[in-house]
């Protein structure tokens, strides 16, 4: 029997994970009468609930479950001992507590945002619970945890989101955050459209000094007429005046 509730819980947990994206630590919202089934039936919550769960846990409560206890008959008192372990999450009920199912209720909104597993015995309770899709639902039977099955109105969320017809809050947080960087606002208008001021700026320092000055090339003198003609005139070869005095006949 131990091994099909294993089996069981594995599957179910496998479902929220890929669904409606459960992660570890899983934050377990307990209430008084859950406290009290598990102190009758000698269950250690924080020992065996991560271990139900196979993975990490955050066992928590609200101020209005606690009061609920404070209120009744003083046979709830360990209860309220074994309650007031846990971690204490802010509900709106802060001046005016209400009842602890009033009071968890309106922690899981519509859609159950923040992801919570919700341990109680109230009857009244789990009815409204079912109506909630993505509401992991644990209660105690037969001195053993038990992890609920899968109601209606959860199945037939994911089988929309499945079909494209709902989209869930992590799918809206990728279309967020891939319109944030396609440069597009929450009212679909495209931001690089919009042309930017610049800012005006100080004029670069290099760019305001002075131009030096070229110095003017100087100018070469000009070459006379004299000069022209002496350079123009054509040297002739010293082997033609070796040659003439060689042609003439040397005398005996």
């Amino acid at each position: 029997m131990k091994i099909k509730r294993q089996k069981h819980a594995k599957k179910t947990i496998s479902f929220y994970k890929y669904n409606f994206c459960f992660r570890e630590p899983f934050q377990i919202l307990i209430d008084g009468t859950f406290c009290q089934a598990a102190l009758k039936n000698k269950i250690q919550i924080k020992e065996q609930m991560p271990k139900y769960l196979m993975g990490e846990v955050q066992l928590c409560t609200t101020n209005c479950a606690l009061k609920e206890l404070e209120t009744l008959a003083k046979d709830l008192y360990g209860a309220k001992l074994i309650l007031q372990r846990f971690q204490i999450r802010k509900c709106k009920h802060t001046k005016d507590p209400v009842p602890a199912s009033e009071c968890l209720l309106s922690m899981l909104e519509e859609t159950n945002p923040h992801h919570y597993f919700i341990a109680t015995q109230d009857q009244e309770l789990t009815k409204a619970l079912k109506k909630i899709p993505g509401v992991p639902l644990i209660y105690i039977i037969l001195n053993t945890m038990v992890l609920d099955k899968l109601s209606e109105r959860t199945l037939k969320h994911a089988e929309a989101v499945q079909l494209g017809e709902i989209v869930n809050s992590s799918q809206q947080k990728s279309i967020q955050g891939l319109k944030e960087k396609e440069g597009l606002g929450k009212d679909g208008e495209e931001k690089r459209g919009k042309k930017r001021k610049r800012k005006s700026s100080n004029p670069n320092p290099l760019s305001c000094l002075k131009k030096k000055k070229k110095k003017p090339m100087p100018q070469q003198p000009k070459k006379t007429d004299g000069e022209k003609k002496k350079r123009n005139r054509k040297r002739r070869p010293a082997g033609g005046e070796k040659a003439a005095v060689g042609s003439n006949p040397t005398t005996a």
